[in-house]
Parts: C-alpha cells; sequence; structure tokens
C-alpha cells in the first residue's frame, strides 16, 4: 500500500491527563468550566473594546487581538479533550492531529507576537509620551497586527506541512492531552532531521525573538521609571503596566517549562501539568488581570453589561406588549368576553370599538 494512504487513515491515540476512570467526570466538569469562563471573560472583554470609543486605542487593540487568540488558543485543545472524555475514546484521526497542530502554532505564535506588539506600546507609551499618538498611529498599529498574523500562519503552515512528508508505522500513543508537535515528531517512522532544523532555527528565532522584545522594551522602562522624581509619577507609570508584566510572567515562565527544561526534570506528567497552565489557566486568567487592574476596562465593561441588560429588558416589555397585544385584538375586533355584544363609539367619520370596565381591568 502507498505510504500516503497508510498515513492519510492513521490514527493517534492521546493519553490526556489521567488514565484513572474515576477521575474523568471531575476533570471534564473542571475544564469545561475552565472553557465557559475563559470564552466568555475573552468575549466580554472583546466587545467592550468595540463598543466604547475611549478604548479604540493602540494598546486596547492589541488587548482585543488577544483575547480573540486566546480563544481560538483555547478552543484549539479543550473541545477535542471533552469530547474524548465523554466518549470515552482516545482516539484522534490524523487529519484531525494536523488540524490541531496548525491551529495551536498559529494562535500559541500570535500571543506571543502580541504581548511583544503590547510591550512595545508600553515603552512607546511611557519613554515617548508627546510623541506616542504619532509614532503608534493607525499605519503601526495596522501593520504590527498584519505582521504578526502573517507570520504566524505562515509558521504554523510550515510545521505542518512538514509533518505531511513523515510516515507513521509504528507506536501512535502521544503521551499528551493534544497533538504537540514534538512528541508527534518522536513517533514518525522516517528521518525528522528537516523537521528538527526548522523547529530549531525557525521556530527559535520567532519564539525567542519577541521574547527578546520584551526583555528589552521593560529594560528601558525601567530605566525611564527610575529617572522619574515624583512617587506618584513612578507609581503611575509602572501600575500602566503591570497588568501587561503579569501575563507575559505567567505565559512565558509555563511555556519555557515546557519546552527549555530537559526532558529529564518532566517527568511523572509534570510536561503535561506545565502544558495544562500556557494553553489553559493563562487565557482563562487574562480577561481577570486586565479587568481588575485597569479602571478603563472595568468601566467598558460595567457600561456594556448595563446595556446588555438594559437591551433585554426592552426585548422582554416588547414581547409582553406583543403579547397584551394578541389578547387584546379580539376584544378589539368588538368580541366582549362578558357581554358577547359589539360596542362602538362612533365619530363623525369613523366608529371605534369600546371595552367594558372589567376588560379594561383585566387586560392591562
Amino acid at each position: 500500500m502507498d505510504r500516503r494512504n497508510q498515513t492519510s487513515t492513521y490514527e493517534f491515540l492521546l493519553m490526556g491527563l489521567s488514565e484513572r476512570p474515576e477521575q474523568q467526570p471531575l476533570l471534564f466538569g473542571l475544564f469545561l468550566a475552565m472553557y465557559l469562563v475563559t470564552v466568555l471573560g475573552n468575549l466580554l472583554i472583546v466587545l467592550a473594546i468595540g463598543s466604547d470609543v475611549h478604548l479604540h486605542t493602540p494598546m486596547y487593540l492589541f488587548l482585543a487581538n488577544l483575547s480573540f487568540s486566546d480563544i481560538g488558543f483555547i478552543s484549539t485543545v479543550i473541545p477535542k479533550m471533552l469530547d474524548n472524555i465523554g466518549s470515552g475514546s482516545k482516539l484522534i484521526s490524523y487529519g484531525g492531529c494536523l488540524t490541531q497542530l496548525y491551529f495551536f502554532g498559529l494562535f500559541a505564535d500570535l500571543d506571543n507576537f502580541l504581548l511583544a506588539a503590547m510591550a512595545l506600546d508600553r515603552y512607546v507609551a511611557i519613554s515617548q509620551p508627546l510623541h506616542y499618538t504619532m509614532t503608534m498611529n493607525y499605519q503601526c498599529c495596522a501593520l504590527l497586527l498584519a505582521g504578526s498574523w502573517v507570520v504566524t500562519t505562515i509558521h504554523a503552515l510550515v510545521h505542518t506541512l512538514l509533518v505531511t512528508r513523515l510516515s507513521f508505522c509504528g507506536p501512535n500513543v502521544i503521551p499528551h492531552f493534544f497533538c504537540d508537535l514534538v512528541p508527534l515528531l518522536k513517533l514518525a517512522c522516517s528521518s525528522t532531521y528537516i523537521n528538527d532544523l526548522v523547529l530549531m532555527l525557525v521556530a527559535g528565532t520567532l519564539l525567542i525573538g519577541p521574547f527578546v522584545c520584551i526583555l528589552t522594551s521593560y529594560f528601558y522602562i525601567a530605566l525611564v521609571v527610575l529617572r522619574i522624581d515624583s512617587p506618584e509619577g513612578k507609581q503611575k507609570a509602572f501600575s500602566s503596566c503591570t497588568s501587561h508584566l503579569s501575563v507575559v510572567s505567567l505565559f512565558y515562565s509555563t511555556a519555557i517549562g515546557v519546552y527549555l527544561c530537559p526532558p529529564s526534570s518532566l517527568s511523572g506528567g509534570k510536561d503535561r501539568l506545565f502544558s495544562v497552565m500556557y494553553t489553559v489557566v493563562t487565557p482563562m486568567l487574562n480577561p481577570f488581570i486586565y479587568s481588575l487592574r485597569n479602571r478603563d476596562m472595568k468601566g467598558a465593561l460595567r457600561t456594556l453589561l448595563r446595556r446588555k441588560k438594559i437591551i433585554f429588558c426592552l426585548y422582554f416589555y416588547s414581547l409582553v406588549i406583543h403579547h397584551k397585544a394578541n389578547t387584546y385584538l379580539p376584544l378589539i375586533q368588538g368580541m366582549d368576553p362578558y357581554q358577547g355584544s359589539r360596542n362602538c363609539l362612533c365619530t363623525s367619520s369613523n366608529c371605534y370599538p369600546t371595552l367594558p370596565h372589567e376588560a379594561l381591568l383585566r387586560y392591562n
């Protein structure tokens, strides 16, 4: 049989987080709740920024894209994991594994680039506040966002296409809860030299480059903050970076723990635990970090929720009025449930039906 046909029908076995049957209901409920909280929280961030014109600034534009990326990031991994737990099957098809691999790489790289763009934005805002609007203009923000999407899309596509040239004829067990690139390459029967080379050169450059950009930006931010004389000015400048710095610390500490630590130090399922931290926990905490530590964001969320509440109340009120109108209609047409007769009030040109006093009390 042709190798392409063998690979196209191949299936992999995802071991998941635990092999104990008694722990599966707990894991299902826990990760379902975390997934719903993450999607709802990040969606509220996107809607709040889009509905408030005061938040149409570069920092919040990057934050909206980061929230959208986090929704895609967690949606790449968790739904399939919940499906495997619920069905009791740990299988994932070859095509499904490649799809998960592509979108996981896309959104993981996109988070990396967006965090670097946000660090650059904070550096310009603190070090050059008078030239901020000129430097971080619409063209610059659009170029940063478009460049991030294009580079990450191509990068994820390159790794996925390189995996398609491999043959898998041996063990099909992936000791993970999703199709990650490194565990998948270990199952290949053919040579993975090109894959490893691209992973080391291209992926290393694209992943370490934004991280170096973030460290450099915060180094110069620290130098600028130290030159500020007033304690209030230092606190105000530092407070504008705390939310972003918290997200960066949480994301990179767990990602470095997975990909840069020696394999011996990640035995016993520690690699899967670190993966849960940066694939699930970090996207879930991002909305809380930015909303709880940002006054403008809290105000926009309150306005959004108040507006949604008003819209819901108006919709409910319209349903009630519509129901009353439908109930009123037979009476207006002259059908009196009390008298069974037609009563009309006539003017010089038209006649209008009138209702008994009891009917008015009943339907008002």
